[in-house]
């Protein structure tokens, strides 16, 4: 491993301190019930899956990015209500500011990068909610479940739908792609 690759590493790694550290202040400061830590814990999490999907550009080639029978033509993730959060994010501003920084051209190059950010950023949402989820259910059994109602509730909406709308996107884009 050179340089360049011991430098990648150990910008992940530092980042990683710096999350958990974050996520260890704010949750003793505010307590693992509350809005403020829950929104906080998914933002971190985020800073810190960025910086590894960022930096390491891991290949994200498994089988569990391709499109399941039961999911072809999106109806269930129509049924879900994923073009509900789409407009959402319209409305709030996410995707003006995502096209802002990440601008699509329509050539092939631009399009299969496109589709593997789709995989980036379902596999990053997906790490997130399996560790909220966790956090969530062990929150529930100590405290109670009213005491991990922001934390399962900011799980759904910062990760359960992201993964939904890459998961509704990504066919279309490689039906794009394989018809070029």
């Amino acid at each position: 491993m050179g340089r360049i690759g011991l430098k990648k590493y150990a910008t992940v790694g530092i980042t990683w301190l710096f999350v958990v550290a974050g996520i260890l202040a704010v949750g003793s400061w505010q307590g693992l019930h509350t809005f403020s830590f829950s929104w906080v814990l998914n933002f971190l999490l985020m800073t810190a899956l960025m910086a590894y999907t960022e930096t390491l550009k891991p290949a994200l080639r498994s089988d569990y990015f391709d499109t399941k029978k039961w999911e072809k033509g999106g109806t269930v993730y129509r049924w879900l209500g994923v073009n509900g959060f789409r407009k959402l994010l319209v409305w709030i501003g996410w995707e003006k500011l995502n096209k802002a920084a990440r601008p699509v051209k329509k050539d092939r190059s631009a399009l299969e990068k496109l589709e593997y950010q789709t995989r980036q950023s379902e596999f990053g949402h997906l790490i997130i909610f399996i560790l909220v989820a966790v956090l969530g259910i062990a929150v529930a059994l100590l405290q109670g479940i009213r005491e991990s109602f922001w934390l399962f509730f900011l799980n759904v909406v910062l990760n359960g739908y992201p993964m939904v709308v890459q998961r509704y996107n990504r066919p279309r884009l490689r039906g794009i792609l394989s018809n070029q």
